[in-house]
């Protein structure tokens, strides 16, 4: 089956059309995924995702050569799914460093939780933010809670990097005491 006869069984909206784009493109387009990503098993999502993407367009679009426009599709969805495995590999990262962070404040937040009423730790870390003020609690909030790095923080509420490391030192300094205050540290 030719390129157009393909295009057109996607213009009839003939299901066909993606067996015959599999038999014809499916090798070519997992190598152009697995160049990219050099994953099989998230090549394959991009292609069965390119499938889906011709399907839906091609209503409204036909092109002239099927084969670039399926290899542009893949290429897209490839480099997408490579930014967001990138991004969750730094949102893990910074989740790593900010609990390492307060581990110095919280020496086994495990067992500081076991040993007290179910939620009476993550109460009294509330009562501390709300009482914070507004720059030191975007602070602690964006590090801690969402995990965000050092220099992202810095610049959302601009400020120098030293100084938000110095400002999340001073804070998590005075939970410490707090924490000791309210009970539930030593």
């Amino acid at each position: 089956m030719t390129d157009a006869e393909i295009v057109e069984l996607f213009f009839q909206r003939d299901e066909q059309a993606i067996r015959e784009t599999m038999n014809r493109y499916q090798r070519y387009l997992m190598k152009v995924a697995l160049q990219i990503l050099g994953d099989e098993q998230d090549a394959e999502e991009c292609v069965n995702d390119t499938y889906l993407t011709a399907w839906n367009s091609m209503p409204d679009y036909r092109p002239e050569v099927l084969s670039a426009y399926l290899i542009k599709i893949t290429r897209q969805k490839a480099i997408d799914r490579l930014r967001y495995r990138q991004r969750q590999k730094r949102q893990s990262a910074e989740y790593a460093i900010s609990l390492e962070e307060l581990g110095d404040v919280i020496e086994d937040p495990a067992s500081a939780v076991a040993e007290h009423d179910d939620g009476l730790l993550e109460e009294a870390i509330a009562r501390f933010i709300k009482d914070l003020p507004a720059e030191a609690r975007h602070l602690f909030l964006g590090r801690y809670f969402y995990f965000d790095s050092l220099k992202d923080m810095a610049s959302y509420c601009g400020m120098s990097e030293s100084k938000a490391k110095s400002m999340l030192y001073r804070v998590r300094r005075k939970l410490k005491k707090f924490l000791k205050k309210e009970g539930l540290y030593e």
